[in-house]
């Protein structure tokens, strides 16, 4: 490919060719939906057995540790390796088709790049590679690209370097977007810069499905949450629902001069007259005058602190997604 040579650093307002709107993709079948799918490198089961499916509009994370298959997975709906056995659609056709079409972006954690490249020339050579792209200077404002134009892509930060790949892949206006690991390497206030550009994204329609290590970034962002465990689908359900997958809740309070002792002959003396503290018990942990336990019946516990104990600053919180994802993905998967 010839590095473009322009004579500004700004972008063109408008281009060639026919913009196409994310309502000209609007399809009544899933835009993912995989179906037994599986893929084995030698003796390693990367994929094994996974059946989802993704509707148009949807907004899902895609969650699991290392190695579990959520990037081969991904591989598999961009086309960019094929199934061992299994199916996979993407917005009704197969995903090197959609990919041929434009259907689909994706902002993956590495590659693609030119080093030598400005910014506006990386823009301006992709897009004379396309057959249909929108507003190019519109795409720099959703992007936030104005200010870097002239800059070489080497000397670019890992923030700015994922926005460049986040306006390539909106080049074309996806239906689907696809994002692994999009904020891997960034520090804070990137990060909440990026997904301030996703959230508008995600106001216009458009199927977002992204892989995270960032558990918050799920929850805050994610209408849907998929977790998977050694390639095998463990969890797909709302926040909340996740959450409610986790055991009891958890009951913190300050108890002024409290010793472990003091709680073991308290909580004996509670659980004779109140049988539920005892059968909902999961743990209890005493560090200095903090308490935590947590139950299956928390609002017994919290009583009992308020009205039997000197107990106070009470809190309630429910299991958290932390606690819930490491104890879905560190059980062995059921073969």
């Amino acid at each position: 490919m010839s590095t473009p040579a322009p004579s500004t650093s700004t972008v063109p307002t408008a281009s060639p060719g026919t913009p196409r709107s994310t309502t000209s993709h609007a399809f009544s079948t899933p835009a993912i939906a995989l179906s037994d799918l599986r893929k084995t490198f030698g003796a390693v089961q990367a994929v094994n057995g996974l059946d989802l499916s993704v509707g148009p509009g949807e907004v899902v994370a895609f969650l699991g540790p290392n190695g579990a298959g959520k990037s081969t997975t991904l591989d598999m709906v961009l086309g960019l390796t094929q199934p061992t056995s299994g199916t996979v659609r993407v917005l009704g056709s197969t995903p090197r088709r959609a990919v041929a079409q434009g259907r689909i972006g994706a902002v993956l954690q590495d590659g693609g790049l030119t080093d030598n490249f400005t910014v506006a020339e990386t823009l301006r050579a992709t897009a004379s590679m396309q057959s249909h792209r929108g507003d190019l200077g519109d795409l720099v404002r959703q992007t936030g690209l104005a200010g870097i134009l002239r800059r070489q892509v080497e000397r670019c930060s890992g923030g700015e370097r994922q926005r460049l790949r986040l306006a390539l892949a909106l080049m074309t206006a996806p239906a689907l977007l696809v994002l692994d690991e999009p904020t891997a390497g960034m520090d804070v206030t990137s990060r909440i810069a990026f997904w301030d550009t996703m959230r508008s994204q995600s106001h216009s329609g458009r199927t977002i499905v992204f892989a995270t290590h960032y558990l918050e970034e799920a929850s805050s962002f994610a209408d849907r949450i998929v977790i998977i465990a050694s390639g095998r689908l463990v969890a797909d359900g709302s926040v909340d629902q996740i959450r409610a997958m986790g055991e009891g809740a958890l009951v913190t309070a300050s108890w002024p001069g409290l010793t472990p002792q003091d709680l073991d002959r308290a909580w004996a003396a509670a659980a004779e007259r109140v049988p539920v503290l005892a059968a909902s018990l999961l743990s209890r942990t005493v560090r200095g005058e903090h308490l935590e336990i947590r139950t299956t019946a928390p609002d017994d516990v919290a009583r009992w602190l308020l009205t039997a104990t000197p107990a106070e600053n009470l809190g309630v919180s429910a299991t958290s997604l932390d606690d819930v994802f490491t104890a879905l993905t560190t059980t062995p998967a059921r073969a």
